[in-house]
């Protein structure tokens, strides 16, 4: 039975990769993100592959997430798959230099975000008792580092939701699990500098990081375990980090 799997911020990165890992082992796609340009473009890309669907919505906006879910196809009503995938993170201030509308930002999206879309899809997986949903998290869940404050606190938040999940629907036989990247290169430090691609640059000198396609290939992999195997937390690093703070990079 071809699955189908529901995938938020797919225009780039990790999302955009796992979406084309999807499509090449005929899984059915519904794309969502703000670019309409970039997720027409990927659906026309993948639609030789697999059916693929695309909604056009920004997850913080609690209203607009759920009617555009509710505006589904009839035939991409039923999700087997839950990529919680959007997040960003904005500035690498102080607490006290922080700026609020980059809290705000990283709250609204990282957790109001994830919760809003999973409040929208989790009622047809308890109909069903049956369903998989992977939070994208990060290592800033698992440790603390400086200047990393508020991304961190809500990198926490997403941490204890996987695991309020999967407590509340385990008697649904809905398995949940989190997937915690250490450095990824993908646009996510630009977003962090709010544009500057040099400095963005910098964060991914001299060292390996790991690509998108490489966390593309950890999530295919935990989504199609046996049914009864269910990857619950899983951290990931490149080789050349230890920690969020120590990286091995060429001299």
């Amino acid at each position: 039975m071809i699955k189908t799997a529901f995938i938020t911020g797919a225009t780039s990165g990790i999302g955009k990769a796992t979406a084309e890992l999807f499509a090449k082992n005929n899984i059915r796609l519904i794309l969502c993100g703000r670019r309409t340009e970039r997720l027409e473009k990927l659906k026309q890309e993948l639609s030789k592959l697999t059916e693929v669907t695309t909604l056009q919505f920004d997850v913080s906006k609690r209203e607009e997430v759920l009617s555009t879910i509710k505006s589904l196809p009839e035939n991409f009503k039923q999700i087997d798959i839950l990529i919680n995938n959007a997040g960003n993170a904005h500035g690498l201030s102080t607490i006290q230099d922080g700026d609020m509308d980059d809290w705000d930002a990283m709250l609204d999206i990282n957790v109001k975000g994830l919760l809003y879309v999973s409040k929208a899809i989790i009622p047809q997986m308890t109909a069903r008792n049956s369903g998989f949903i992977v939070n994208i998290g990060s290592i800033a869940a698992k440790e603390v580092y400086p200047n990393g404050n508020v991304y961190c606190a809500s990198k926490h938040a997403v941490n204890a939701l996987n695991k309020a999940m999967r407590i509340d629907l385990n008697k649904h036989n809905i398995r949940v699990s989190a997937i915690h990247p250490g450095a990824v290169e993908t646009e996510f430090s630009d977003i962090r500098f709010k544009g500057d691609t040099e400095k963005a640059k910098t964060v991914y000198a001299g060292y390996k990081a790991l690509q998108a396609e490489d966390i593309a290939d950890i999530i295919h992999f935990v989504v199609t375990r046996p049914y009864h195997v269910n990857i619950e937390d899983l951290v990931v690093y490149p080789t050349a980090q230890a920690t969020p703070t120590i990286l091995n990079r060429d001299s």
